[in-house]
Order: structure tokens, then C-alpha cells, then sequence
């Protein structure tokens, strides 16, 4: 998602950090390692052991079995993230990307806010 989110913001400062923030209550935010693919499969599979759908205990269904679970998963992961600038670009690691983290299994368009400061 980093090269999304880049797309999106106006030239960077030389020095500065990037704040984003996620506007959803089942979706989340984070950085890990953007090579491999298997990193993201893994990371879903080890959210849902952790969390599991269907739980008799789970009191809001409302919207399905993914919903509860989606809530949880997501004060797990988090909401926002900060990035340093330097040189005018996003001073990540090698490896390194943006992670969009949807939990619903259906989940729809999410917004972002995206703050710069420098």
C-alpha cells in the first residue's frame, strides 16, 4: 500500500514525519516486510487463530460473524501509524512497506487522513 498512499500526497518535506490514520473501526494499520507476499497470508492466518470467527461468547453479530472479530483484530493491529521523512522521502526500511489491514471478509472503501508534518 505504500506506493498508494504515496500517489496520493503532495511532494514531501525534507524532514518531517507522516501521520496516517485509518477511519474505520474493522480495518487497521501497520509496517512489515513488503517482498514477500507470504508475510501478508501468514499475518492473516495468525490474526485468525488468534481471533476466531463464531465464538458463542460474541454479543455484537449484528452484521455477521466477521464483525466482532474485525473490531478486535483491529485495536489489536492499530489505527494509525507514523513514518520519518528525510530527504523528501519516506525513511523506511529496505524491506519495509505500508500495510492496509482489512479484517472484514467483505470489507468496503476506507478512508484515510493523511497528516505531514515538517
Amino acid at each position: 500500500m505504500t506506493e498508494e498512499v504515496l500517489q496520493y500526497l503532495p511532494k514531501l518535506p525534507q524532514q518531517g514525519i507522516l501521520h496516517l490514520f485509518i477511519k474505520h473501526t474493522s480495518a487497521g494499520l501497520t509496517i512489515n516486510e513488503n517482498y514477500d507476499a507470504t508475510v501478508r497470508e501468514d499475518f492473516e492466518a495468525s490474526m485468525n487463530q488468534m481471533v476466531k470467527e463464531n465464538e458463542a461468547f460474541y454479543k455484537h453479530t449484528l452484521e455477521g460473524s466477521d464483525d466482532m472479530p474485525a473490531h478486535i483484530k483491529s485495536s489489536l493491529m492499530g489505527f494509525s501509524i507514523s513514518i520519518p521523512i528525510s530527504d523528501a522521502q519516506l525513511n523506511v526500511g529496505t524491506w519495509q512497506g505500508i500495510y492496509l489491514c482489512e479484517f472484514r471478509n467483505r470489507g468496503g472503501a476506507r478512508s484515510f487522513i493523511a497528516t505531514i508534518y515538517s
